[in-house]
């Protein structure tokens, strides 16, 4: 653990393996949202938003996840108005991490036993309720799909770490 002249004290240093894994998922989520986006230019614009909001939100969020093993994950950056500086509590952090990557882990295991068996016989639905269903992607679809199967493990993976890191700091010295 470390310390600042202000007295903070940081959360111990990431393992190797964590920095590595929250690098690792923004790159398992751009190539679905390269994808998203090149359809805009080819595809009908109906759904246009839809594409650049879910490329841009699922971008940002795989980026939050390099929060957990940087210190500008421990506290909010100075340039932000009124609350720059301030520390950041650690449990919510670790509650939305671990929340964000179990939903992942669920989605993804939802799509692959769907694919398997067959719950929702309907196929792929589009995205509101008035849109036809469309058949099962092909491969030349599903590759910038399968990199985003390990978003989810990876995110738990980096937020069991914080959570060490940040409880070898409140633990009590012996």
């Amino acid at each position: 653990m470390t310390s600042t002249d202000t007295g903070r004290t940081w959360a111990a240093a990431p393992s190797p393996w964590a920095v590595w894994a929250a690098y690792a998922v923004p790159l398992c989520v751009l190539p679905s949202a390269v994808w998203r986006v090149s359809l805009v230019f080819t595809d009908e614009a109906a759904t246009a938003w839809y594409m650049i909001l879910l490329s841009a939100l699922s971008t940002v969020l795989a980026l939050a996840t390099l929060g957990l093993v940087h210190r500008w994950g421990e506290q909010v950056p100075h340039w932000v108005p009124l609350l720059g500086g301030r520390p950041i509590p650690a449990r919510p952090v670790v509650i939305l991490a671990v929340a964000g990557g179990a939903l992942l882990v669920a989605i993804t295991g939802y799509i692959v036993l769907n694919q398997t068996f067959h719950f929702v016989p309907r196929g792929w639905v589009g995205v509101g309720r008035d849109e036809p269903a469309h058949p099962v992607p092909g491969w030349e679809v599903l590759r910038y799909y399968v990199p985003l199967i390990a978003w989810g493990p990876l995110v738990l993976a980096v937020a069991a770490d914080y959570r060490r890191r940040v409880n070898l700091v409140r633990a009590p010295a012996r």
